[in-house]
């Protein structure tokens, strides 16, 4: 999959998780499409490494549905970190 098809299918699986997920994200297109790609990424090394599958094709819904996961995640684990700095900040006033 070449840089344009690794755009796209960051900014649309980073679109669908951030829809999924009502949480803090960073914001703005640019935000988007690095959660998704960084998502893809990250889904792609998760899947491979206990063998359920890979980012292989574009049009592949098995990269899909791993680069949406994959944005899912790393929107969870965004979330769990900016959360944890204010609940602490909070019960130390």
């Amino acid at each position: 999959m070449g840089i344009i098809g690794w755009i796209v299918l960051g900014l649309v699986a980073g679109a669908i998780a951030k829809a999924v997920h009502k949480g803090n994200e960073p914001g703005g297109v640019l935000g988007t499409m690095v959660v998704g790609i960084l998502g893809a990424v990250l889904g792609g090394l998760i899947a491979s490494a206990i063998g359920i599958g890979s980012i292989s094709s574009f049009f592949s819904i098995g990269t899909w549905l791993i680069a949406i996961g994959g944005a899912l995640l790393l929107l969870l684990i965004y979330n769990a970190i900016t959360t944890a700095g204010t609940n602490r900040s909070m019960s130390e006033a």
